[in-house]
């Protein structure tokens, strides 16, 4: 077997709880290292040019329908053509953000799309999960919800 060509910062399971401490957000989110890129639930998506500069505006909930609606105005990142699972391409905006999971901290990427229909709220990616190793038959080794 090769050795891995880096030392993992840590192990994660399939579901972490991580924070978005920007935006005031604890949330579940899946691992998924089909995607590259990361994913945060968003509706009523909105983008504008105010002072010559990018913006984005959107309401997302931290866990489901029920619960409480967080309206954000942000600094527009940029914006990706990105192939859904289902092999749907579409256009999304990016946004730009710290993650803390555990005890680590660093800059995410996260494409804003309604995921009203699954069972998380946020996807993590490829890009977001470098020099993480994934334990798929784990959950929550960072902290329970």
């Amino acid at each position: 077997m090769k050795e891995l060509p880096y030392t993992p910062k840590a192990v994660i399971g399939r579901r972490e709880m991580i924070t978005l401490p920007e935006l005031h957000l604890t949330l579940c989110a899946k691992a998924d290292t089909g995607a590259r890129t990361s994913a945060l639930h968003a509706e009523d998506i909105e983008s504008y040019e105010e002072d010559d500069h990018l913006w984005v505006s959107f309401t997302t909930r931290s866990a489901g329908p029920g619960t409480p609606a967080h309206v954000y105005r942000l600094h527009l990142h940029d914006r990706r053509l990105v192939t859904s699972s289902n092999g749907q391409a579409e256009w999304r905006y990016v946004i730009r953000t710290p993650m803390r999971l555990g005890d680590l901290e660093y800059p995410v990427e996260l494409t804003l799309s309604d995921r009203r229909n699954m069972r998380h709220p946020m996807l993590l990616g490829r890009r977001a999960l470098r020099r993480l190793l994934v334990a798929p038959g784990a959950a929550f080794l960072h902290g329970e919800p």
